[in-house]
């Protein structure tokens, strides 16, 4: 049984101040909470019994494990079709990015979509790219749509938020620092190294002027088609399209 104060208390962790005043996010979904529980304790999960029954090492767990209802879920969940278990872990802590010098590395500047936020982190994971730091105004990783949309992703790639520009300023000089710019060159053509950073931009506006400024290979990835064509690619796509790029060089 679920009480209306733990509905409002879950309910409120959807909106950024309250994830940041409880140190909480949530996690839905086996495969999401399934992933997360491999590498850290949630403060809290809440689970129908068939998930349970198929989980009996949670019964000795040293955390608040709820049995709830299908329809006790659907009154937490922020998902339209809940699937078990929702569970409620702690807020990763803040620290400075650190990008190895062998590294390859991503950057998101001003990405506002959850949803091509949790795309990114799920292709992160996929090409092995454990790090993504992010300007201050990309969304939130721990928004309930971006850590869905992570698939599990979220728990094996580290994400951090900080001044963008400031933070390359204090890169070393000879850090290579790739951008996908409309001006840059056939990614197809260009020499990658297999470490650096590779910053993707806004949904619109792509890469700021700020963080432009710091790019230091410009990349294109350029269009087959002959004629009219689409005006841009979706970020998520880009990404994935870069990452790979990179990977089959390797």
């Amino acid at each position: 049984m679920i009480s209306k104060n733990q509905i409002k208390f879950i309910r409120q962790l959807e909106q950024k101040k309250y994830r940041r005043r409880e140190g909480l996010f949530v996690a839905e979904g086996t495969k999401v909470v399934g992933d997360l529980l491999a590498v850290c304790q949630p403060r809290a999960l809440l689970a129908t019994r068939p998930w349970l029954d198929s989980h009996p090492a949670l019964a000795q767990a040293s955390f608040d494990v709820t049995e709830v209802s299908d329809d006790e879920l659907r009154r937490v969940s922020f998902q339209q079709h809940p699937q078990q278990v929702l569970a409620l872990f702690p807020l990763p802590e803040g620290g400075r990015p650190e990008v190895g010098s062998n590294e390859l590395a991503l950057a998101l500047d001003g990405v506002q979509d959850p949803g091509n936020l949790g795309t990114i982190i799920r292709i992160a994971d996929w090409f092995g790219i454990a790090t993504i730091v992010c300007s201050e105004d990309t969304a939130d990783a721990w928004n309930p749509k971006v850590v869905q949309a992570t698939m599990g992703s979220i728990a094996r790639v580290n994400m951090i938020y900080t001044d963008l520009p400031a933070w390359l300023d204090a890169l070393p000089a000879d850090f290579p620092v790739y951008g996908t710019l409309l001006d840059g060159e056939d990614i197809y053509r260009q020499p990658l190294s297999q470490h650096g950073l590779i910053v993707m931009g806004n949904e619109g506006n792509g890469i700021s002027e700020a963080v432009r400024r710091r790019v230091s290979h410009r990349l294109l990835i350029p269009d087959f088609h002959q004629g009219d064509t689409a005006d841009s690619l979706n970020v998520a796509i880009a990404t994935a399209i870069t990452c790979s790029e990179f990977r089959r060089r390797r």
